[in-house]
């Protein structure tokens, strides 16, 4: 294998981590929001458990990303790419951690019932999640536009993160008894807004890697 072919064998393997890594917080944040859903100890432990192997997956593409650029000396967009890929790794394991704050949430909270029956928080995750897809699709197809038009679906997820707000504060103003469930859940909520701005990350170093161009794109109110 001459060393062209090397390295662009080296270049695709980074990007296959990414997508392999996308996939793993992807399973995080959907069984971490089940557990939520069903208040279920076992599978919300799975994942606490989980997010370490998601921990030494970032390490080993970071460290496969800095070998790259000391042995091969890349430039112009390579570079960038390769600068993407370390970056969009620490947002990856970050939203596990998110995930994983859940799965936490759900231990803490296990023998108390639920507030009310979930439905905007696993809506968030929903949107998140799909985000978080098309965020990595736009990073493998260099695809600024794409990137651009996930980053502005953030504004949907905050809108539903708005109203679980009020609708949990209602709650803790009419019944001081609920406060706590209410808090966890606010929590747990927050966790799920943060993940919609990670992804929000990912679209800023889609369009930087694809154009060299950094672009604030959305900036959270929370």
């Amino acid at each position: 294998m001459t060393t062209r072919v090397a390295y662009v064998s080296q270049l695709r393997d980074l990007r296959d981590d990414v997508v392999s890594m996308a996939s793993m917080v992807d399973k995080a944040i959907a069984r971490s929001t089940d557990a939520l859903q069903r208040q279920n100890v076992a599978l919300a432990r799975e994942v606490m458990t989980n997010d370490q192997q998601i921990n030494e997956h970032r390490w080993r593409t970071e460290e496969k990303a800095l070998l790259l650029i000391a042995t091969q000396a890349p430039m112009a967009r390579d570079l960038r790419v390769i600068a993407g890929v370390i970056s969009i790794a620490t947002d990856l394991e970050r939203m596990a951690d998110h995930a994983a704050g859940n799965a936490k949430i759900v231990v803490q909270t296990a023998d108390e019932p639920l507030l009310k029956p979930l439905v905007d928080l696993p809506r968030m995750s929903e949107l998140g999640r799909a985000m978080l897809s098309d965020s990595i699709t736009a990073f493998i197809d260099n695809d600024v536009e794409r990137a651009r038009e996930v980053a502005r679906r953030d504004d949907d997820v905050d809108a539903v993160y708005d109203q679980v707000y009020r609708e949990l504060l209602t709650y803790m103003l009419a019944d001081p008894s609920t406060i706590n469930r209410a808090t966890h859940l606010l929590w747990a909520a927050h966790n799920l807004e943060r993940v919609a701005d990670r992804v929000t990350n990912i679209c800023e170093r889609v369009i930087f890697a694809a154009t060299g161009d950094m672009e604030e794109l959305i900036v959270s109110p929370y």
